[in-house]
Parts: C-alpha cells; sequence; structure tokens
C-alpha cells in the first residue's frame, strides 16, 4: 500500500499504526471520562442513534465552551468512539498536545488558510471516518448561532456524506468566553455536579446541485432550533435574581446581546452572515 510519493508500507504497518491510533485515542477518551467524573458532570444525550455506527458522516455541532469537542465525544461513544475534530491550529502549538492530535488524527483549522484542513477532512471522510467540525469557527459570546463557514455544506456535497447536526449546552458554564472583568477572560469553574447536554438531529444531505450558502443558511435555522430547544429546558434556566453571564439575552440572561457580540466574535468576512434567531 502506497501512503507516499517516497515510501512504500505493508499492509500490517498500516494495520499496526491504526491500532496505535485507536489507542491512544481511547486513552484520551478515557482520561476526558474520568475528567468529567472528577467534577461530576452529567451529561446528557439524546439522539445518539442518528449517528451512523459505520461508514462516512460529517457532525456539524454548535460551539458554546472550549471543552465541546469532549462532550460530543461523550454522546457520540457508543456509536462512534473515534469521531476525529476539526480545531484551531494553534492547539498544536502546546508541547506534545500537536503529536497526540496527530495520532488521533484531528484536524488543524488555520482561519486565514483553511484549504489544508478542508483536504484533511475530505481525505477522512472518504476513508469512512466520522468527522466533527464546529462550522462557527470559534464560541459564539452571545450564545447564539453566530454566522457559519461554507466548509460543512461543500463537504456535504462532494462527497454525498450524512451532516448530523449537533447542539449541546451546559458547557459554557464550565470554560467559556466571556466579557473580560479586569483585563481577564472568565476562568475555569471547578464547580461540581454541572449539567451537560447534548443533542443529535437526524441526517441531512446536500445535493449535487445545492447552494453552498442557501444549504447553509438551512444549518443555521435548524442548529438555532436545536440549540434553543436546549436553552429553554427548566434545568437551563437561571434563578429569578442571578446575574447570568452563562445565558443568552434574548432568553433573559446576561450574556453579550448579537450585535454586542458583533466586535467579539471576530469571524470571517467569508462567513455567511446569520438569518436565524434573534436578529
Amino acid at each position: 500500500m502506497r501512503l507516499g510519493p517516497f515510501c512504500d508500507f505493508p499492509a500490517h504497518a498500516v494495520a499496526g499504526f491504526a491500532s496505535m491510533s485507536d489507542r491512544i485515542h481511547g486513552a484520551v477518551n478515557l482520561l476526558g471520562r474520568g475528567l468529567l467524573r472528577t467534577l461530576d458532570v452529567r451529561v446528557h444525550v439524546r439522539g445518539a442513534e442518528h449517528v451512523p455506527r459505520t461508514g462516512p458522516v460529517l457532525l456539524a455541532s454548535t460551539h458554546v465552551s472550549y471543552p465541546d469537542f469532549i462532550f460530543v465525544q461523550k454522546g457520540a461513544v457508543t456509536r462512534r468512539p473515534d469521531v476525529r475534530f476539526m480545531c484551531r491550529r494553534d492547539v498544536w502549538d502546546h508541547p506534545w498536545a500537536g503529536w497526540l492530535m496527530d495520532q488521533m488524527q484531528h484536524i488543524p483549522v488555520d482561519r486565514m488558510a483553511p484549504a489544508g484542513a478542508y483536504l484533511k477532512a475530505h481525505s477522512l471522510l472518504r476513508a469512512g471516518e466520522a468527522v466533527c467540525a464546529f462550522p462557527e469557527a470559534g464560541i459564539s459570546y452571545s450564545y447564539t448561532v453566530r454566522s457559519l463557514m461554507r466548509g460543512v455544506a461543500s463537504l456535504a456535497r462532494e462527497l454525498d456524506v450524512p451532516v448530523v447536526p449537533v447542539a449541546l449546552w451546559g458547557a459554557q458554564r464550565i470554560y467559556s468566553v466571556g466579557r473580560a472583568v479586569n483585563g481577564a477572560s472568565p476562568p475555569l469553574d471547578w464547580t461540581r455536579g454541572r449539567r451537560v447536554d447534548v443533542s443529535f438531529g437526524t441526517p441531512i444531505h446536500a445535493a449535487p446541485d445545492v447552494d453552498l450558502t442557501e444549504w447553509t443558511v438551512s444549518l443555521g435555522h435548524r442548529l438555532t432550533g436545536m440549540l434553543e430547544q436546549l436553552q429553554r429546558m427548566p434545568e437551563h434556566q437561571p434563578r429569578p435574581t442571578e446575574y447570568a453571564a452563562y445565558h443568552p439575552a434574548h432568553l433573559g440572561g446576561h450574556a453579550p446581546t448579537r450585535a454586542e457580540a458583533r466586535t467579539l466574535d471576530q469571524m470571517p468576512r467569508s462567513a455567511v452572515r446569520p438569518t436565524w434567531g434573534p436578529l
């Protein structure tokens, strides 16, 4: 089996590499589950049956916290224990993190030069992998679905793979963005017993002749509906007199409004502007 222009690898070597990758992935997943138990984080999952057990699938998730990938993987683990995530390129700059991310076949995303991430995701999907993208390309300061990149639509159209929309809520109370206080960003909150809900929607497809912008707008509406369904749950409502910086303003919280968040979100100009949710 040829893997590159300079060398050939026998099939057993490739299988060995794959098994090593799976072992590392399994070990990291185990570590993540241990962290959740340590913090007594209660993850509630709905719709996991929409994630196919085999074959290529593209998960398109909302983004509300830094550790979102932990909760998406936790939600999908009974169906796909080895989801490959598209993550910020600077994660690879930390000692050992880059090596681990490469071993687990996660995908570094440089927003200024996204072609490399697109090609790697394309390759993994063609190989039958499960890939998770965060089409908002960052965490929304308003906790609404912000502008979306067209990459998910393009991959779905080109490869005819199912796209499973994913929404999660509650993780923003653990570690997320927010208004700076005394010049410092919100720290990690070690409070035990937090609840995180992860919801997987029914798979959607992109026809060969679909307009990428129109399809992305449709995805924005779908993700908004799923996210607000979680945000409106009684378990996630702020207390009557609480200053709730973790809850969206249009639902009674004190997070920045979408208008206020525009200067914080720093979206690429190529992103599709929202016509969904609170305007």
